[in-house]
């Protein structure tokens, strides 16, 4: 019986790498987390201090999975050779 955990993995780069179904969520939830931030901002004011900073993190948060890599999958091989 095999268990699925959660791989990370740090490569000769210091870039950190997950399993595909685990990043997959982590996009999401990010993506998520940071239009919840966007919007909060957008709500206390966007012209405001608080607004811009709640703006810019949300914006950090949504694209923080730019720096993650996925691992290779073995069961799903994409490559058209």
């Amino acid at each position: 019986m095999s268990q699925r955990g959660v791989t990370t993995v740090r490569d000769a780069g210091g870039r950190f790498a997950l399993d595909p179904r685990t990043y997959r969520w982590a996009d999401r939830l990010s993506k998520l987390g940071g239009v919840a931030l966007v919007a909060a901002g957008l709500e206390v004011g966007g012209g405001s201090v608080v607004g811009v900073a709640l703006g810019a993190s949300g914006a950090a948060l949504a694209l923080s999975t730019v720096f993650v890599e996925r691992t290779a999958d073995p069961a799903r091989d994409d490559t058209d050779e």
